[in-house]
């Protein structure tokens, strides 16, 4: 005897949606006690500049110095500073005449965010980083920026006393 099979009851297939419009964007979230219109908290403080971690920083004394931008804020007996180098800056061809030292004679202890640099002291010892990075250059140096990014550096320094608060030699040494 041939078995025969039962045919199952068909179920309803739900139909497709049709959406009428696009989906939205996301919106983005303003940060607590920020304005529309002029630049303010996470606005930025230049054409082309909507990118965080180059926005205005409430606060901070802003200058450009020998090509390269710098906001500084104090903090204590320190300093937090963010440094925008642009492509093809170099301290020796920017900032030499300016600071009027041979090499820059300052500590850079910092986090290098984006970019890539590299760098040589006075000996010929170089070094090179590459973002995202966490950045040590005892004073005695030359560096630039490589390639056609900015190098964005947070950096962290007591003025003049950097290279010894942080305990690293007055200039450039093989440790």
């Amino acid at each position: 005897m041939a078995r025969t099979r039962r045919k199952s009851p068909k179920r309803a297939r739900p139909k497709p949606t049709r959406t009428t419009r696009a989906p939205s964007r996301p919106r983005s979230v303003k940060p607590a006690g920020a304005r529309s219109g002029a630049a303010g908290p996470g606005k930025p403080s230049a054409p082309g500049a909507a990118d965080p971690l180059l926005a205005r920083i409430e606060g901070a004394q802003h200058q450009k110095f020998g090509g390269a931008t710098v906001d500084v804020l104090k903090v204590g007996n320190g300093r937090i500073k963010r440094l925008v180098y642009p492509p093809g800056f170099r301290w020796s061809t920017h900032m030499q005449a300016v600071v009027g030292t041979d090499q820059c004679m300052h500590a850079h202890v910092g986090f290098l965010a984006r970019g890539h640099i590299k760098g040589e002291y006075a000996d010929g010892c170089g070094f090179e980083a590459v973002a995202p990075q966490a950045v040590v250059v005892q004073p005695g140096h030359d560096a630039w920026v490589v390639g056609r990014e900015p190098a964005v550096l947070i950096q962290f320094d007591c003025e003049d006393d950097t290279a010894r608060r942080f305990g690293l030699p007055e200039e450039h040494t093989h440790l």
